[in-house]
C-alpha cells in the first residue's frame, strides 16, 4: 500500500514538472512571426541582388561583381528553402524589369537567378562541388547562349557570326606564328567557339563557389567544403 502511494506521489510530482502544451494562439503567433521574417528576408535578398546588378551595370563593374549575382538567391534557399529562393529570384526579376526593362531583367534571371536556385538546392542537400559545378556549368552555358540570342535580337545582327570571326582571327594568328598555311573550317571554328563558352561558364561557376564558401560561412550558412586540392591551394588545409 505504501509502495502504491509513493508511486502516486511521484506521478503527481512529474505531472507538476512536465511543461504544459502551448496555447494555440502562441503557436499561431510564432507561425505568423516566421512568415513575416521570410517575407522580409525575401524582399531584402531580392533588393540586394538587384542592387548588385545595378552597380555592376552602371559602374561598369560587371567583371568583378558578377561573381555575387547568384549568391543572394542561393542564400534564400539555404535559409528558407526552394519556394523562398524562387520568390527572391522572381522579385529581383520584377524589380529589374521596372528599373531597367525586361531585356536586362531576363539577363539576370537567365542564368544568374537559376544558378542561385540550383546552387542553393545543391548546397542545402550537401552535394559535392563536382555535382553543383557540373550542373551549374550546363545552366551557365545555356544562359550565355540565351544572352547571345537575346542580344542578337536586340541589335538586329547575328552576334554568333561575330564570335566566329573573332575565333577565326585568333586561329589565323596562331597558325601564322607556327608558320602554317591553314585555313580553319567553319565547323572547327564553331566547335572552338562553343568550347570557349563552356570554359568561361566552368570558370565562372567555380569562382562563384569559392566566393560563396568564403562568404556564407561568416553569415552562418556554410556550404560543403571544396575538394582537398582546392583547400591546399588556398592554404586552408588543417595543420
Amino acid at each position: 500500500m505504501s509502495q502504491n502511494s509513493t508511486d502516486d506521489e511521484d506521478f503527481l510530482d512529474l505531472a507538476e514538472i512536465a511543461p504544459e502544451p502551448e496555447p494555440v494562439q502562441m503557436v499561431q503567433a510564432r507561425q505568423q512571426v516566421l512568415k513575416t521574417l521570410i517575407i522580409v528576408e525575401t524582399a531584402f535578398l531580392a533588393s540586394t541582388a538587384t542592387l548588385i546588378w545595378l552597380i555592376a551595370i552602371y559602374l561598369y563593374l560587371s567583371p568583378l561583381l558578377r561573381v555575387f549575382f547568384p549568391i543572394p538567391v542561393a542564400l534564400a534557399y539555404l535559409r528558407w528553402g526552394k519556394r523562398t529562393a524562387w520568390m527572391t529570384a522572381l522579385v529581383a526579376f520584377l524589380l529589374l524589369s521596372i528599373l531597367m526593362g525586361p531585356p536586362r531583367s531576363l539577363q539576370y534571371l537567365i542564368p544568374h537567378g537559376l544558378l542561385g536556385i540550383l546552387f542553393g538546392g545543391c548546397w542545402r542537400r550537401r552535394n559535392s562541388w563536382l555535382v553543383s559545378i557540373g550542373w551549374g556549368t550546363l545552366i551557365a552555358t545555356g544562359g550565355l547562349l540565351f544572352q547571345l540570342v537575346l542580344l542578337s535580337l536586340l541589335v538586329g545582327e547575328n552576334l554568333w557570326v561575330y564570335v566566329n570571326q573573332q575565333v577565326t582571327g585568333v586561329l589565323d594568328w596562331i597558325f601564322s606564328l607556327l608558320g602554317l598555311l591553314v585555313q580553319p573550317e567553319i565547323a572547327v571554328v564553331q566547335a572552338i567557339a562553343l568550347l570557349m563558352i563552356v570554359a568561361d561558364a566552368l570558370i565562372y561557376v567555380f569562382v562563384v563557389h569559392l566566393a560563396a564558401w568564403l562568404l556564407l560561412e561568416r553569415l552562418g550558412n556554410d556550404i560543403p567544403d571544396p575538394p582537398e586540392w582546392v583547400q591546399v591551394m588556398l592554404d586552408f588545409r588543417d595543420m
